[in-house]
């Protein structure tokens, strides 16, 4: 071939190249999506909190729309496949955080086979990745001639046919599994190939210099994309594994924080401040690479969090922590967080109820801001209520390039709020939740109704009406006073999930309600520590573990500044000494002395019904009860604490 021949067949497929895939125009506007990982509505100075530390996030929200009414769903998987597919959890079916585990067989039934018989129904599993099927906001960007790259937490699949790189990005920094970093610090202990499992995570992080803090090194590795891509349009998802557990933090900070107290007396985690400041540090470094690059002005930045708050895990009274020996791996990390951060939670919602893996306001809304110069106001706040499936539509939107043909988005573009050119065509917008504690809920206006698909131990109403406006703390349920109000969202609820096809919970044959009750009982916050307890004849039979000392019954349930009495209702062949001890809302450990009440438990094959008298007179936050377990079992009908003065049952446990 002549030298002329190559250069008109090398014109030709340039041609066809330019032809056949489509190229974004440089000027077209970047996209960079920053999702922090179980940072809660209060969980800034931009939100309101007095506590934590995040000047880049205020700097961000004086440029920016700031949403006051955005939503997640309460666990990080379903919100990061909504964000990618527009679509609810309900349709797109990964409905909890089981993104690290193995996918079903391709022919597995949704539901599985049995449940327990203290559950009246039979509830669907989770999907443990992003299905194929679903055209990503990554893909259709990354077909559109944009860069396309990843950065951090995943969570939407364990096997390498699930993983970013086959859902459209063409960069990538992740690992699987991800539910939390691999680690937080260097070496991350990744490797290249092999089958992923907890203790073997496979990816392309590599290590840096000993002690590297992974949420900086993230931050390193999506600012290399930026640099690389500064000249043609690009999409970064840098989805930060701050502040997840295992809660890895700069001491340094940590230190600086633990003497710091909250003006509110609501956040006190010295740990989550450390790590809230790390991950302000990363925003602040993009926006600022954002304008040496003078890429600002063409960039839609969006700054948003997959689920709300933490507010339960490495508490004083965590069953799960109850259950570990103290040569258990996970223990140290335990001794750890109680030196910073005593039984403290990781954060604190208020004035929000509840936090992560539950469907009141804490665990679903979340902060979001979006920042467009030229085309959004800065400053501004708006209290649209908006959600994860509304970003995939407002990107395209906002980019001119259009929606997938013949594929379902249910979220709305936000530009007509954003430009305040407009309001959203919307009538409800839903949170699909069928774990932990079974649910799903409908926002309309200033009114909410959770609905529940059973009675559970600590939420026996199975419908929960608030009106947000006047009670955004969700503490008053007007559901039996507002019947009409309910028969109106419970429709709106059912056409959600006919609409959705969401798998509802079928019911389960095995179902025994005394089994339900009993079980009901025995979790409702109370917590066996040095000890072991079980359902057995009427009773909550209590047994020492050997060789731990000082068994108690502990409860976080209790928050009052007024004395009570204990009635309990139990024998103890053996009898002995025991006692009540608790631990004051502003104490960071039981103190040495006092707070204490001791009586004596008398022996014999009978019940006894003993009366403890408990002088308290400020807030407290944990009560232990000490039985005599060294001498033998107890075994326990009730346990009962009241108001001294007015009698009125406080929290009662009834185990008959």
């Amino acid at each position: 071939m002549s030298t002329v021949m190559k250069l008109t067949w090398i014109a030709a497929t340039a041609l066809l190249l330019v032809v056949n895939v489509p190229a974004a125009a440089k000027d077209q506007p970047n996209v960079v999506l920053f999702v922090v990982d179980d940072m809660g509505w209060m969980d800034s100075s931009a939100y309101g909190s007095q506590y934590y530390e995040t000047p880049n996030m205020e700097r961000l929200a004086k440029q920016a729309m700031r949403f006051t009414d955005a939503y997640a769903v309460p666990l990080c998987s379903p919100t990061r496949c909504s964000i990618l597919s527009g679509q609810h959890s309900a349709r797109h079916r990964v409905t909890s955080a089981s993104g690290h585990q193995p996918p079903a067989a391709p022919d597995a039934s949704p539901y599985p086979e049995k449940a327990s018989p203290a559950s009246q129904f039979i509830f669907a599993n989770s999907k443990n990745f992003i299905d194929p099927a679903i055209v990503t906001l990554a893909e259709v960007l990354r077909d559109a001639g944009y860069r396309t790259g990843h950065f951090g937490k995943w969570h939407l699949g364990l096997m390498p046919e699930n993983r970013p790189d086959q859902n459209g990005f063409e960069t990538t920094w992740a690992c699987a599994p991800d539910p939390g970093p691999p680690s937080y610090f260097s070496p991350y202990g990744v490797s290249i190939e092999g089958r992923p499992t907890g203790q073997h995570h496979v990816g392309n992080i590599t290590d840096g210099p000993d002690g590297e803090y992974i949420t900086d090194r993230l931050t390193d590795e999506a600012l290399k994309f930026i640099e690389a891509h500064q000249n043609e349009p690009f999409y970064l998802n840098l989805w930060q594994y701050g502040v997840h557990g295992p809660w890895g933090h700069k001491e340094e900070y940590t230190a600086e924080f633990a003497k710091k107290k909250d003006p509110r007396g609501e956040q006190h985690n010295p740990i989550m401040a450390s790590m809230l400041k790390s991950v302000d540090e990363s925003l602040g470094r993009v926006m600022a690479k954002l304008d040496e690059l003078g890429l600002t002005e063409n960039t839609l930045f969006i700054f948003y969090s997959d689920n709300g708050g933490n507010v339960h895990s490495n508490r004083e009274d965590d069953r799960k922590i109850a259950k570990l020996s103290e040569n258990h791996p996970k223990m140290a990390a335990i001794r750890e967080w109680r030196k910073w951060a005593g039984g403290e939670g990781p954060t604190n919602n208020a004035p929000l109820r509840e936090g992560k893996a539950r469907i009141y306001e804490g665990g679903q809304r979340v902060p979001l801001m979006v920042r467009w110069p030229g085309k959004i106001k800065p400053g501004t706040t708006d209290n649209t209520v908006v959600g994860a499936i509304d970003l995939y539509p407002t990107v395209l939107d906002a980019l001119n390039i259009e929606l997938p043909v013949h594929y379902i988005v249910d979220g709305l573009s936000l530009l007509p709020v954003l430009k305040q050119t407009g309001r959203l065509d919307r009538e409800a917008y839903f949170t699909w939740f069928p774990h932990i504690v079974p649910a799903v809920s409908v926002r309309k206006g200033e009114w909410k109704l959770i609905r529940r698909f059973e009675p559970h131990r600590d939420y026996p109403e199975v419908r929960e009406l608030y009106n947000l406006t006047k009670d955004i703390g969700e503490t008053n349920n007007l559901a039996a006073a507002m019947p009409d109000k309910v028969k109106e969202l419970d429709a709106l609820i059912d056409g959600f999930i006919a609409d959705t096809g969401a798998l509802v919970p079928k019911p389960n044959p095995a179902y025994t309600p005394k089994v339900a009750r009993a079980t009901r009982a025995l979790d409702a916050g109370l917590v066996p520590k040095m000890c072991t307890v079980e359902l057995k004849n009427g009773a909550l039979v209590a047994t020492m573990e050997p060789g731990k000392r000082n068994p108690f019954l502990g409860t976080a349930q209790i928050k009052t500044r007024m004395p009570l009495t204990l009635r309990l209702r139990a024998r103890s062949k053996s009898g002995g000494a025991g006692k009540v001890q608790w631990k004051l809302a502003a104490q960071e450990d039981f103190p040495a002395q006092g707070q204490v009440v001791n009586f004596n438990f008398p022996a014999g094959s009978e019940w006894q019904n003993l009366s403890i008298d408990l002088p308290i007179e400020k807030t407290t936050q944990i009560i232990r009860l000490y039985l005599p377990l060294e001498n033998g079992p107890v075994e326990i009908q009730s346990i009962d604490y009241l108001d001294a003065k007015t009698k009125k049952s406080v929290k009662r446990w009834e185990f008959q």
